[in-house]
C-alpha cells in the first residue's frame, strides 16, 4: 500500500509539472490566432455549428487537444494541416490566449 501511495505522489508531481509547464504568453497567442479565425472565429467563438469555440476553453485542455491533432492521436485532416507547422511554443501561446477570453 505504501508503494501505491508513492506512485501516486510521484505522478500526481509529475503531471502537475507538466502542466505547469504549458503556460504560454497570450499577447504573442493573440498574433498567432489569426490562422485559427477562419473556423474558430476572430475571438475564438465560432461562426460554423461544425467547429468548437475556443474561447474560455481551459489552457491544459487546449494544449492536449491541439498536441493530440499534432501527434494523431485525434484526426482531423484540416487541423492536423493547421497544426501541424506549430511550434510547442506557439501551442501554449494559443492556449494561453483563448483561456484569457470570457466567452458570456
Amino acid at each position: 500500500m505504501i508503494a501505491i501511495s508513492r506512485l501516486t505522489v510521484l505522478l500526481f508531481l509529475t503531471f502537475g509539472a507538466a502542466m505547469g509547464a504549458a503556460a504560454g504568453d497570450a499577447v504573442a497567442g493573440k498574433a498567432k490566432a489569426v490562422m485559427c479565425a477562419g473556423c474558430h472565429g476572430r475571438e475564438g467563438i465560432s461562426v460554423r455549428p461544425r467547429y468548437p469555440n475556443l474561447a474560455g476553453q481551459r489552457e491544459e485542455y487546449l494544449v492536449k487537444a491541439i498536441n493530440d491533432y499534432r501527434s494523431g492521436v485525434r484526426e482531423e485532416p484540416m487541423m492536423l494541416l493547421m497544426v501541424g507547422m506549430l511550434t510547442d511554443d506557439d501551442v501554449a501561446n494559443l492556449a494561453a490566449y483563448y483561456s484569457t477570453i470570457n466567452c458570456k
